[in-house]
C-alpha cells in the first residue's frame, strides 16, 4: 500500500468535508473545492478526519490511493490558507501593472501583453517588477503562473524573462572574439 495514503488528512476548524457519488466536497470561508474520487478508491469521512485507502490489491489502485489523499490534502489547504506563487521581471524596461481583470505585461515586444485573470485567481503587483499569484486551487495557481512566464521564459545569457521568484538561472559565458 502507499505509504502517504496511510496517513490520515484531518480537517481545521471551519472546514466541511462531504462525499456523495464519488464526488469529494471541502468546503470552508474562502472557497470551495471538488474532485472526482477514483472509483479504485475508498474514502471514508469519520470525526473531522478523512482516511483513503485501496480497494483493492492491484498496484494502480494502491498507486491512486497516495495520489488521491495528496489531492485531498492540497485541497484541505488550499480552503484553509491558500497558495500563491511569486514571479520577478529582469529587464530593462520589464513591468506588471494590474487593472481589474487584466493583467497588463511591458516585456520588450512592440506591443504590451494584457493577461486576462482567469476566475479564482487574483494577482497582485506589489512594484513594477514582481508578481503574487494567489488562489485556493494549487494546480490552477501554477498553471496561471507558469501561462505568464511562457510570455518571456528567463534567457540563459543575461537572465533576462519572467522568472519565479526561487529560481535560479544557470547562466552561459558569452561568446569571445
Amino acid at each position: 500500500m502507499s505509504r502517504v495514503a496511510k496517513s490520515p488528512v484531518s480537517l481545521p476548524k471551519g472546514v466541511e468535508a462531504s462525499l456523495s457519488n464519488g464526488l469529494l466536497t471541502i468546503k470552508s470561508s474562502k472557497g470551495s473545492l471538488e474532485l472526482n474520487v477514483n472509483e479504485k478508491v475508498n474514502v471514508e469521512i469519520a470525526d473531522g478526519v478523512l482516511s483513503v485507502a485501496a480497494k483493492t490489491n492491484e498496484k494502480f489502485s494502491r498507486a491512486m490511493s497516495g495520489t488521491v489523499r495528496s489531492l485531498i490534502q492540497n485541497m484541505v489547504t488550499g480552503v484553509t490558507d491558500g497558495f500563491e506563487k511569486k514571479l520577478e521581471l529582469v529587464g530593462v524596461g520589464y513591468r506588471a501593472q494590474v487593472k481589474g481583470k487584466i493583467l497588463n505585461l511591458t516585456l520588450g515586444f512592440s506591443h504590451p501583453v494584457d493577461f486576462e485573470i482567469p476566475e479564482g485567481i487574483s494577482i497582485e503587483a506589489p512594484s513594477q517588477t514582481q508578481l503574487v499569484v494567489k488562489g485556493i486551487n494549487k494546480q490552477q495557481v501554477g498553471q496561471v503562473a507558469a501561462n505568464i512566464r511562457a510570455y518571456r521564459e528567463p534567457e540563459p545569457y543575461k537572465g533576462k524573462g519572467i522568472k519565479y521568484a526561487d529560481e535560479i538561472i544557470r547562466r552561459k559565458e558569452a561568446k569571445k572574439k
